[in-house]
C-alpha cells in the first residue's frame, strides 16, 4: 500500500504518513489503533520486535518476530497474530507465476511434519 493511500484511509496526507514512518512524528495509541484498522493487522504487529520482559524475572529479553514466540496482545503462540506470517503470505502473493507459486507451496509443505496418521 502506497503512503498516499494509506494517507487517504486514515484522512491525512501523504506527508504526514512520511513523518510517522521516518520518526519525526510519534504515533499515539489512537492512530496506532487507526493503522491496525487499515492494515487489517492486529496491534501486536507493530511491537513484534519488542523485548518482551516476561522472561525469567532475571531481565532476560526475548525478540519477537521470526521467533517461536510472541506474547503482547494476549496472541500467545497464534502464528496468525504474528508478524513473520503476515509477510510470508505477502512474500507469496507477490509471486506472479502461479506455477512457481505452487512450486512454493509445495516446498513449504514438504518440509513440515506429515499431516497423515502414523
Amino acid at each position: 500500500m502506497s503512503q498516499e493511500r494509506l494517507g487517504e484511509a486514515l484522512g491525512l496526507t501523504f506527508q504526514q504518513v512520511q513523518k510517522y514512518e521516518r520518526g519525526v512524528n510519534r504515533v499515539g495509541a489512537s492512530r496506532l489503533y487507526d493503522l491496525s484498522r487499515v492494515l487489517d493487522v492486529p496491534i501486536s504487529f507493530f511491537f513484534d520486535d519488542m523485548p518482551d520482559s516476561t522472561g525469567n524475572g532475571a531481565g532476560s529479553t526475548h525478540i519477537a518476530g521470526f521467533s517461536e514466540r510472541a506474547e503482547f496482545g494476549g496472541h500467545g503462540d497464534d502464528p496468525l497474530a504474528k508478524r513473520e506470517t503476515l509477510e510470508l503470505v505477502r512474500a507469496y502473493y507477490r509471486i506472479t507465476d502461479p506455477a512457481v507459486r505452487k512450486r512454493v507451496f509445495e516446498l513449504i509443505k514438504s518440509m513440515g511434519p506429515s499431516d497423515s496418521p502414523t
